[in-house]
């Protein structure tokens, strides 16, 4: 006897492993969209974390000035980077690391600045505003409740 497989086996495995990829290949490519919008989930959860910071470090000496910006200090390649200089002009770093800013027509999710997100996929932007020291977005959009909850 051989020990061998048959050609109608090698083409069920053939098939079978076609099978598993047409169902594998786009559950991987929205899972990449899911972690962009769980990186930026996280991004506003530091934008936040850290205004309040700053809100409580400001207090503390003694300014009571609002937080008006959360700028790149014109830094051209990253969105958020520093919050707007205290009232001595000395720049206040308070997020541990550098948002970076899209690339030029980008559809994957980024920061175009620091208040616009390019949601991943269809490329909808996602606005934020610096209102009363809350980065809040308009949360009767979808895409902005796909971010903040």
């Amino acid at each position: 006897m051989r020990k061998a497989f048959t050609l109608i086996e090698l083409v069920f495995v053939i098939v079978v492993i076609g099978i598993l990829a047409s169902i594998a290949i786009p559950r991987f490519a929205v899972t990449r969209d899911d972690a962009k919008i769980v990186s930026a989930k996280a991004t506003i959860a530091s934008v936040r974390s850290a205004l309040s910071t700053e809100r409580q470090l400001r207090t503390l000496r003694g300014d009571f000035t609002a937080i008006t910006s959360i700028d790149n200090d014109g830094v051209a390649d990253t969105a958020i980077s520093t919050f707007s200089a205290d009232k001595d002009g000395n720049s206040n770093s308070v997020l541990e690391s550098i948002i970076p800013v899209c690339a030029n027509n980008s559809d994957n999710g980024c920061w175009q600045d620091s208040l616009h997100y390019r949601m991943p996929g269809s490329g909808t932007v996602v606005t934020f505003t610096l209102t009363n020291g809350q980065f809040n977005c308009d949360v009767t959009e979808a895409n902005c409740k796909k971010l903040t909850r």
